[in-house]
């Protein structure tokens, strides 16, 4: 269960938890139109709090609306600062952070008219998406019998609400089998991404990472793949099929909610030795020590309250 904070961030104004409402005929909640994004906050080693990456992400907010035909009625600089005041309000040292822009309630049918765009900001502490054991142990994966959206069906590169019900179902599929995490392949057979992840795996001590063809830009992704370059680790965005996967040394997925999660287990096949590999355990060490302000390399990628 999500653990409430005091306020919600609701169209320019706070309101409590509780009276963060809408209306039935709210237009998103019938036909998936919205956008949203997902950032987390750190509590740094030198007590203070820092966002990670929020110019990317808010950037990111405002390129989904853009491809959505949806006009967010605040700028880029007001909703940072909202998500910062948020925080401050809500008296939170860290946790993860949810801007979502809706079409409101007015005229119903598909097009929606001119119903209002809305925006809320939520804050609420959150562990570990995959699990605590997961980050440490890896987990089980399982491809899905649901192939992700080819990029002429959906706009793959941004977090739009209605393109989450393909990920809810991969992930009811697998998670009913046993398994903890969907990986799902497009539309000609290749490893894509999971229902909420990126995905990297190591072959001989090189990364893959599928290239941004139908997948999300994940930000996540590419602060591994920077961190990774700069540890001098060779970095090839390509596509890559599932047998490889299944004969990777390490795989791991990356995501701002599952953060760098160890895969031990692909459709009952071990990967690699069956738990967290070097290069993974020294990629996940570095994000880490990056997030709490540890690497003054890349202080430049927080945002302190």
């Amino acid at each position: 269960m999500v653990e409430k904070a005091k306020k919600i961030w609701l169209d320019g104004k706070f309101v409590d938890w509780d009276d963060a409402n809408v209306h039935i005929l709210t237009h998103t909640l019938h036909y998936g139109l919205g956008i949203f994004e997902g950032i987390r906050c750190y509590e740094c080693e030198d007590g203070r709090s820092a966002v990670f990456r929020l110019p990317e992400h808010v950037g990111r907010f405002f390129d989904s609306a853009h491809s959505m035909l949806m006009e967010i009625p605040y700028s880029r600089e007001e909703v940072i600062q909202a998500i910062l005041d948020t925080l401050r309000t809500n008296e939170q040292k860290a946790g993860y952070i949810r801007p979502l822009a809706f079409i409101g309630d007015g005229a119903m049918g598909l097009h929606p008219q001119d119903n209002p765009i809305r925006v809320s900001i939520i804050t609420w502490p959150w562990g570990a998406y995959l699990g605590e054991e997961g980050l440490t142990k890896g987990i089980r994966a399982k491809v899905s019998s649901f192939t992700r959206h080819h990029v002429n069906i959906m706009m793959t590169k941004t977090k739009t609400c209605g393109n989450y019900a393909n990920s809810i179902l991969a992930k009811l599929e697998v998670t009913r089998d046993g398994y903890d995490e969907a990986i799902m392949l497009d539309t000609e057979g290749y490893v894509c991404e999971a229902s909420g992840e990126n995905i990297f795996i190591v072959r001989r001590g090189e990364l893959r990472t599928p290239p941004l063809t139908s997948i999300l830009a994940g930000i996540t992704r590419d602060s591994v793949i920077k961190i990774a370059r700069d540890l001098g680790f060779m970095v090839r965005e390509e596509r890559f099929s599932r047998d490889e996967l299944y004969i990777a040394d390490e795989a791991f997925f990356t995501g701002t909610a599952a953060e760098i999660t160890p895969i031990r287990e692909v459709d009952r096949r071990t990967i690699g030795e069956g738990r967290p590999g070097p290069l993974t355990k020294k990629l996940q060490d570095t994000f880490f020590q990056v997030v709490k302000g540890t690497q003054p390399k890349y202080k430049h990628w927080l945002t302190y309250l």
